[in-house]
């Protein structure tokens, strides 16, 4: 025989506001009875007393919910009848939704039946320092584990690029070339111009102290050709064609286009990621000489118009200051970095996840990826070539 919860339902203010009634069983059956207007709108009723009975229950045991004068819903309704089946489901206790109406009850078996996507739910423990320490290593371990395994098809991809056994279409690489290379000049000549005159005022700001503003052409000239012109075009085209690389090839492993290819006999990284590097690796050093005479020329303009340099002077200092060999040297610079920046962006969207989630994943990864690379091996470059001298 049913009895009535030893407290008062919770009600709100108002004839139409929601109410919560419970009642238990000597049969070991909570009854919860729903009723007024469940919307957002309304002053809610929190259910805490319900909650709390469903939570103490034990098997053998059932959850009878029902509507009784439900004058109104809406998701707000829905979501307290999915935290009382939350509760019901750690007590173990079947549920019965047959005293709903039609519309609420399949709203909630749809909800109730997808389940939890796996690392939502937070952790009522949290891990130690030593296990986060090991978790980090082990993540690291098996991510160079992917970069090497990765790099080593793009190894073999090449040597079958040079054997002329490579199987992929030139109507890609041409393509490819043209996104990489002519549409990213505006970008480019923008940052590198602004770079040209950052650097030719900085210069002068000090330069001018001892009367040397000349040398304003030595400080925009060196740093351009040996350094910032090569990381700028970079990090520049890390953030538009390394992001869009782990893009395409993220939505293509989504749509499971890379799987149909490997199921054809044709190797995705010879057929998607091997145009892609060589496009790169070939119009990074044009981009970085484009990028170079660009800030070359917004020095000029800072030596020329705010300095009050001579423009054959500057052009003269120029051309002593920088040689073959600081060209030559951010050309191979900028050679590495193009090839490093597109292995980063297939990597990242050849091991994307199948969803949309994944595709934002990889697209950032590889962005991050791309400017560590660049900078790390900008560092090895400089330590290579001060032991050298040059």
């Amino acid at each position: 025989m049913a009895r009535p919860a030893s407290t008062a339902p919770v009600r709100a203010a108002g004839s139409a506001a929601p109410q919560i009634r419970v009642e238990r069983t000597d049969e070991g059956i909570v009854r919860v009875a729903v009723s007024g207007t469940w919307t957002r709108s309304a002053t809610l009723a929190r259910g805490d007393e319900a909650l709390r009975a469903v939570s103490a229950m034990s098997p053998p045991g059932r959850l009878q919910v029902a509507a009784v004068d439900l004058e109104g819903w809406d998701s707000t309704l829905i979501a307290f009848l999915l935290r009382l089946h939350a509760a019901a489901n750690r007590a173990g206790i079947p549920v019965d939704w047959e005293g709903l109406p039609d519309g609420v009850r399949r709203l909630v078996e749809l909800a109730s039946a997808v389940p939890e996507r796996a690392g939502t739910a937070r952790s009522g423990e949290r891990a130690s320092l030593l296990a986060q320490v090991g978790g980090w290593a082990k993540s690291m371990v098996a991510e160079t584990h992917d970069t090497v395994r990765f790099l080593g098809e793009v190894v073999q991809a090449l040597v079958a690029f040079v054997r002329g056994r490579a199987i992929y279409r030139r109507e890609d690489l041409v393509r490819t070339i043209q996104e990489t290379g002519a549409q990213a000049l505006p970008i480019v000549a923008t940052i590198s111009l602004l770079i040209g005159l950052i650097l030719a005022f900085i210069g002068a700001v000090q330069l001018s102290q001892f009367g040397a503003t000349i040398y304003v052409a030595d400080l925009v000239g060196l740093a351009m050709t040996r350094e910032m012109a090569a990381v700028m075009t970079a990090i520049v085209v890390a953030g538009r064609t390394g992001a869009a690389f782990a893009a395409q090839l993220g939505t293509m492993q989504g749509n499971e286009e890379i799987d149909a290819l490997a199921t054809l006999g044709i190797p995705p990284v010879e057929f998607l990621v091997l145009p892609r590097m060589l496009a790169l690796a070939l119009m990074m050093p044009l981009l970085y000489v484009y990028g170079c005479f660009i800030g070359l020329f917004g020095g000029y303009l800072v030596g020329i118009g705010l300095l009050d340099l001579g423009g054959q002077a500057y052009v003269d200092r120029t051309r002593e200051a920088v040689g073959m060999t600081d060209f030559a040297i951010g050309f191979v610079k900028s050679a590495v970095f193009g090839a490093v920046v597109a292995f980063a962006g297939c990597q990242r969207g050849i091991e994307a996840g199948r969803s949309a989630a994944a595709v934002g994943q990889a697209t950032t990864s590889a962005v991050v990826s791309s400017i560590v690379y660049i900078i790390v091996i900008d560092a090895v470059f400089a330590v290579l070539l001060n032991i050298m001298g040059i």
